[in-house]
C-alpha cells in the first residue's frame, strides 16, 4: 500500500475542501434524511479528540449517531437557525462537519485558527486532526520559544 503525505491525504484534502452550511433546521432535517437514507455507506464517525475510527460505522451505529447529535445540537444551540453543521454536498453527502455550540470560536470567515469542528462524519478514513494541529502549532514556535533536547 502506497502511503500519503499529511499534506496530500485524501481526508486533508476534502477536509480542507469547500462546504455548504446547513443554514436553517429544515436543511439540516434533510441534510440528516440523506444520510440515513444512505446509512450503509461506509461511513466513518470521528469525535474530534478521540482517536479516529480505522473502520467504517454499520448503520444502526450511524443512524444512532444521526440522532444523538442532532438531538444534542437541537437542545444545546439555542439559535432559530442552524448554520453549525457544514457538508460537501448538501445533496448527495460525503464529508460533513459538526461544530460543537459550546465551542465555536470563529469558524466561518477568516482566522489564523479557526476552531477544529466537535465532530465528523466521512465517508475516507479520517486522521488525528487534534495530533496534526498540535504538530503545527509546535513547527510555527518562534525559535528563541523551543527547548532544546
Amino acid at each position: 500500500m502506497m502511503m500519503t503525505s499529511e499534506s496530500n491525504h485524501p481526508f486533508l484534502s476534502a477536509f480542507r475542501g469547500g462546504f455548504t452550511a446547513a443554514l436553517r433546521w429544515h436543511q439540516l432535517d434533510e441534510l440528516w434524511a440523506r444520510v440515513r437514507e444512505d446509512a450503509d455507506a461506509g461511513w466513518f464517525l470521528y469525535v474530534i479528540g478521540e482517536p479516529p475510527p480505522t473502520a467504517a460505522a454499520g448503520a444502526a451505529e450511524v443512524l444512532d449517531f444521526v440522532a444523538a447529535l442532532d438531538a444534542h445540537l437541537r437542545a444545546t444551540h439555542h439559535e432559530d437557525f442552524c448554520g453549525i453543521v457544514y457538508a460537501d454536498d448538501l445533496g448527495a453527502p460525503t464529508f460533513i462537519k459538526i461544530y460543537d455550540p459550546g465551542r465555536l470560536g470563529v469558524f466561518c470567515g477568516f482566522s489564523d485558527a479557526p476552531p477544529l469542528p466537535g465532530w465528523i462524519m466521512s465517508r475516507i478514513a479520517p486522521v488525528d486532526l487534534v495530533a496534526l494541529e498540535a504538530a503545527a502549532a509546535k513547527r510555527k514556535r518562534p525559535w528563541w520559544r523551543r527547548r532544546r533536547g
